[in-house]
C-alpha cells in the first residue's frame, strides 16, 4: 500500500508547481545557443565597467517588469503611433536608460549568434543576477525558458508599483500580490536600495519645509543642498545607501537604524512592527540578509513567466514581432 501512497504525494507536489515556471530549465539554451552564459557574462561586465549605475538601473527595469503581469520583458516596448505600453506609465519615466541599453547589446549579439532562439525576458533576468553578482550580492539560479510577452499596456501598471511615500499597508498589499511576503519584502526593498538612487523629488517632502523628524538632520541639510534647484532640474537624484552606494551589502538597514534613509517608505521599514524585526536582523546579519534576498530574487524571476505558445520571441526587445509599422 506504501507505493500508491508515495506516488499519490508526489503527483500532488508536482501539480502545485505552476506549469509555466516547471517548463523552465538552468540549461535552456545548452544546445540551441550554447554561448549564452558567455556572451551575457561579458557584456554585462563591460557596461558595469563603463557606466557604475548599470547594476541599480537594470535590477530596477527588472522588478518593474517583473510587478506587471510577469517577467516578460513588457516594460521594454517602447511606445508607437497604436499603443501606450508600460513605459508611457509615469512611474516608469524614472527607469534608467542604461539598463535598456544593456538589454539590447546583448540581444544584438544573441541574434548574431544563435538568431531567433533567446529572449528578452531570460537576457534581463540573467543579466539582472550578474549584475548583483558582480557588485556583491548573493548568486542565484535563474531558470530559463521564458517567452517574451505580447502585450504592454500603461493602463496596466497602475496599483501594481509602489511609489516612495507610500503606507506599509500599501507596500505589503502590492507584495502580496506579486506572491511575496513581508520578510522577502525587506529583503529585496534592502537589496534594490542598496545600490539604487532616488530622484529628489520622491523625497522632497522630507527635507524642505517641516523636515521629517525621523530624518538625521546632517542627512536632511545634505540632501537640500544636492536638490536645491530639484523643480527646475526633475533628473536630480540621490543614492539611496548614503555610506556604500553601488555595493550590495546591508548597510541600507545600518543606515535605518541611525535615521539616514532617504526615502519615507524606506525609513518606515524601521518604524512598523511588522518589517522592523527584519531590518534589525538584517543589520545585524549580511549573511542572513544576502540569503534571504537571493531566495526572494529566485522567487520572483518566475512571477507569472511566459512559455511555450504564451509568448514570442522578439527579433527585438523594444517592439513585438508583428508591432504595426509607426505612421510617418
Amino acid at each position: 500500500m506504501a507505493l500508491p501512497w508515495i506516488l499519490l504525494l508526489l503527483f500532488s507536489s508536482l501539480a502545485s508547481i505552476p506549469f509555466t515556471q516547471s517548463a523552465l530549465k538552468l540549461d535552456y539554451y545548452a544546445k540551441t545557443c550554447p554561448k549564452f552564459d558567455q556572451i551575457v557574462s561579458e557584456i554585462v561586465h563591460q557596461k558595469q565597467k563603463d557606466f557604475t549605475v548599470t547594476a541599480a538601473a537594470t535590477l530596477r527595469v527588472f522588478f518593474h517588469d517583473c510587478a506587471v503581469d510577469g517577467c516578460d520583458a513588457s516594460v521594454l516596448i517602447k511606445p508607437n503611433s497604436f499603443n501606450k505600453p508600460e513605459l508611457e506609465h509615469d512611474i516608469n519615466h524614472s527607469l534608467a536608460g542604461d539598463a535598456f541599453d544593456l538589454v539590447s547589446r546583448i540581444k544584438t549579439a544573441l541574434e548574431l549568434s544563435c538568431p531567433g532562439i533567446v529572449s528578452c525576458a531570460d537576457i534581463l533576468a540573467s543579466a539582472t543576477r550578474n549584475l548583483i553578482v558582480m557588485i556583491g550580492g548573493p548568486n542565484y539560479k535563474v531558470p530559463l525558458g521564458r517567452k517574451d510577452g505580447l502585450v504592454s499596456q500603461a493602463t496596466s501598471v497602475e496599483g501594481k508599483l509602489s511609489r516612495a511615500n507610500e503606507t506599509m499597508d500599501q507596500m505589503i498589499q502590492k507584495m502580496q500580490g506579486l506572491g511575496i511576503n513581508v520578510q522577502e519584502m525587506v529583503a529585496l526593498v534592502g537589496g534594490g536600495h542598496s545600490i539604487g538612487f532616488g530622484h529628489c523629488k520622491e523625497f522632497a517632502n522630507r527635507i524642505f519645509g517641516k523636515p521629517d523628524p525621523t530624518m538625521n538632520p546632517k542627512l536632511a541639510e545634505r540632501l537640500r543642498g544636492m536638490c536645491a534647484n530639484y523643480t527646475s532640474n526633475t533628473d536630480m537624484s540621490a543614492f539611496l545607501d548614503v555610506i556604500t552606494p553601488g555595493t550590495f551589502d546591508n548597510m541600507l538597514f545600518k543606515n535605518l537604524m541611525k535615521g539616514l534613509g532617504v526615502l519615507g517608505s524606506d525609513q518606515l521599514l524601521l518604524s512598523d512592527p511588522r518589517t522592523r524585526p527584519f531590518v534589525e536582523k538584517y543589520a545585524n546579519d549580511s549573511v542572513a540578509f544576502s540569503a534571504d534576498f537571493a531566495r526572494a530574487m529566485e522567487k520572483l524571476n518566475v512571477y507569472q513567466v511566459k512559455t511555450d505558445n504564451q509568448g514570442e520571441v522578439r527579433r527585438r526587445c523594444d517592439a513585438v514581432n508583428n508591432a504595426p509599422h509607426m505612421k510617418n
